[in-house]
């Protein structure tokens, strides 16, 4: 999953959204508790996690997977992660609706960013530049627009995988099997709900 959907993903308590939009910069075991990060925002960062791993074994999930072309299928991940993104952009007040979150996205977003830049513990350094230009150009709500997919993954071809890569361009994937991407991301959503519900069911009272 990408920034938005782990945000999304991540449900109503702070602690959990913020966990769900770092996690991707948090390295290595949570016991012990790196130094300065609280019990609440690890278990965000867990919440994170076990996301990734179930979207990795989810029917939906994997028949995107296999949508991508042969040649490149090895960076498929990260085109679906995108790609999901940006329909749950399209589709947010139906998705949003569902979690009581704000029904306008640019609102999440705006809140989202806030509750980032206000988080009173430190935030892995890595991040720190990367969240600075997603709030100030709204990264997460620009994904409901196609060229700003495509701007996101030719980006990431150049700046965060090893070149050569397959990466850049690949959004012309995602119009070419418009219909069938949105069918399993709709088909998967529900489904991440329900799961990210039972995890925050299964812990013990946060704080939030």
């Amino acid at each position: 999953m990408n920034y938005l959907a782990h945000a999304f993903l991540a449900g109503p308590l702070p602690a959990d959204r913020v966990g769900g939009v770092i996690g991707d910069f948090v390295k290595g075991p949570l016991d012990p508790l790196p130094p300065g990060m609280g019990a609440a925002l690890a278990a965000g960062v867990v919440l994170h996690r076990r996301i990734d791993s179930y979207a990795d074994t989810h029917p939906a999930f994997r028949r995107s997977r296999a949508r991508v072309s042969a040649e490149r299928r090895r960076v498929g991940g990260i085109m679906v992660d995108l790609f999901y993104d940006h329909f749950l952009a399209r589709h947010w007040e139906r998705f949003g609706a569902a979690l009581g979150l704000e029904r306008s996205l640019t609102a999440f977003t705006t809140r989202t960013y806030r509750l980032i830049a206000t988080h009173p513990e430190p935030l892995p350094p890595a991040f720190l530049p990367v969240f600075e230009r997603m709030a100030a150009h709204d990264w997460l709500a620009s994904y409901r627009d196609i060229d700003n997919v495509a701007l996101a993954l030719d980006r990431m071809a150049a700046y965060r995988l090893r070149r050569p890569n397959p990466l850049a361009g690949s959004a012309g994937e995602l119009v070419r099997d418009y219909a069938g991407f949105e069918a399993d991301c709709l088909e998967f959503l529900p489904d991440a709900l329900a799961f990210t519900e039972s995890v925050r069911r299964s812990r013990a009272p946060q704080t939030p």
